[in-house]
């Protein structure tokens, strides 16, 4: 097996473990840790292809930066909701919070 391939393998992985955190947990912070998780995977998928084709000439990297990017801001945006709920409710379990229903 080459480089390539086993850097695909671990972006499946790494998006697949994010995947079942996002679905299973409960904890606010804990799911955008799984989020993040998912980028990552993408990430590596999009840095395994790229080397894999030189010919595209630094697409698949400007496209990571971009993802960190877009990473960085859901960070920010997704904290700031949660710091936001905590200071109202004093919890941050995602089974209780109905502040968006009607």
């Amino acid at each position: 097996m080459t480089d390539t391939y086993l850097l695909l393998i671990l972006g499946a992985a790494l998006f697949c473990i994010g995947v079942m955190g996002a679905l299973t947990l409960r904890n606010a912070i804990r799911i955008l840790m799984c989020i993040e998780l998912m980028l990552n995977g993408a990430n590596v998928t999009l840095i395994a292809a790229a080397s894999s084709m030189p010919e595209t000439s630094g697409v698949g990297q400007s496209m990571v930066v971009f993802a960190i990017a877009v990473a960085a801001a859901e960070t920010v945006i997704g904290l700031g909701a949660i710091v936001a709920m905590y200071r109202a409710k004093g919890w941050v379990t995602l089974e209780k919070f109905n502040l968006m229903k009607w």
